[in-house]
């Protein structure tokens, strides 16, 4: 090498470290199967100069500088060491340094990232990044139909109305029943049955069972007192419009909640069952019942849908060995009949008017990247 050419490259060397910038000079551990990325900023014209090299003399896997996010400026595979490779800068922006290791052992590297300004006006370019966070809004027309008006018109129609309505008792049961002692050559156990009025279904009238009740008495004593529930009762609403006649249509009725009972006399068993638990009571069998007890007097009412119609049975048994008894059981319903005629009338009906509209929604995005220190958003 002769003088001059060495003058020569002393005096580069001399030009390039009195321009060159160091951005980053740091050591790196990049382990087994990961990535290592740095993210710098650099202005327009800038050289960027990249040094690496690893410690141990072993190869990492690749190298590469991209514009951000992957506009690739530079690359290298497997190699050991990269010396002072430049890269233009031709826009303003952030560079990512990529150092990937594929290996299973850790790579120890060394890492200068350089810089030349182009000019002295950008010598003290801040090359620090910092992550934005932005949303963009666009707007997307669509075509709908909207509701502009109204339009009101009227309809005749015809509907039922009530012309009549009227709640009364009826007495659908009222026997006495003898129930023979234990120690009789008769069973001491028997049974009456009753069948609710069966509802009327027509176009302009009904009559429907809407409760009912009963009682059961046994001997002289239950009749002593139903007389005197009669009295009490039925005598306090006299004169009154009522819709029930004996204090069991008042049960019925739900205007009345309670009756007096003897508390002395001989008691019975009863069951209130349908026709299959009948058999089964008589057999001595497990039973079902809709009501269970035992006593001198019972009452009991019912509403629900599902016991408004059909045959019951009041099962009855007497547990004193040498007594019979008589026990007198009663049933009355409630019954609603009701009458209807057919009634014109004007339905108002409104129905909305529609128009093709052109719309706009906006479609927001919200996208999040590293940018210069000075980014400002246009």
């Amino acid at each position: 090498m002769n003088k001059i050419t060495l003058l020569f490259l002393l005096m580069a060397n001399v030009l390039f470290a009195q321009k060159s910038i160091t951005v980053a000079e740091i050591a790196l551990q990049v382990k087994p199967g990961s990535t290592e990325e740095l993210l710098y900023g650099f202005a327009d014209g800038d050289q960027i100069v990249l040094t690496f090299e690893e410690e141990n003399g072993k190869k990492l896997s690749e190298v590469s500088v991209a514009a951000f996010p992957d506009i690739l400026k530079y690359k290298v595979l497997d190699t050991k060491k990269v010396k002072k490779q430049t890269i233009a800068v031709q826009q303003k922006g952030v560079y990512k340094f990529r150092f990937i290791n594929n290996e299973k052992e850790p790579k120890q590297i060394a890492v200068l990232i350089q810089r030349i300004p182009v000019s002295d006006d950008t010598r003290n370019f801040n090359t620090t990044t910092k992550w934005i966070t932005e949303q963009d809004t666009t707007w997307n027309s669509f075509t709908k139909e909207v509701i502009v008006g109204y339009d009101t018109t009227f309809v005749r129609k015809t509907r039922k109305v009530v012309t009549f309505e009227k709640k009364y008792e009826e007495m659908v049961l009222d026997k006495s029943q003898r129930v023979s002692a234990k120690t009789s050559f008769d069973p001491s156990q028997s049974g009456i049955f009753f069948t609710l009025p069966v509802n009327a279904i027509a176009a302009d009238e009904t009559k429907k069972v809407v409760a009912w009740a009963y009682w059961v008495g046994v001997g002289k004593e239950s009749n002593d007192y139903w007389q005197q529930n009669r009295k009490m009762i039925v005598g306090a609403v006299q004169g009154a419009t009522t819709i029930f006649t004996s204090p069991l249509g008042g049960i019925a009725a739900g205007a009345v909640t309670n009756l007096a009972l003897p508390s002395i006399g001989e008691d019975v068993e009863y069951a209130l069952v349908n026709e299959e638990n009948k058999k089964l009571y008589l057999q001595g069998k497990p039973i079902k019942s809709y009501d269970f007890g035992k006593g001198i007097a019972t009452f009991k009412r019912f509403t629900e849908s599902g016991m408004l119609q059909g045959k019951f049975f009041v099962m009855l048994k007497n547990d004193n060995y040498v007594q019979p008894i008589d026990v007198n059981v009663k049933v009355s319903a409630i019954v609603e009949h009701k009458k209807f005629k057919d009634e014109t009338f004007m339905d108002k009906q409104i129905s909305p008017k529609y128009e093709k509209k052109i719309l706009s929604e906006p479609n927001i995005v919200t996208r999040k990247f590293p940018a210069t220190f000075d980014y400002k958003r246009k």
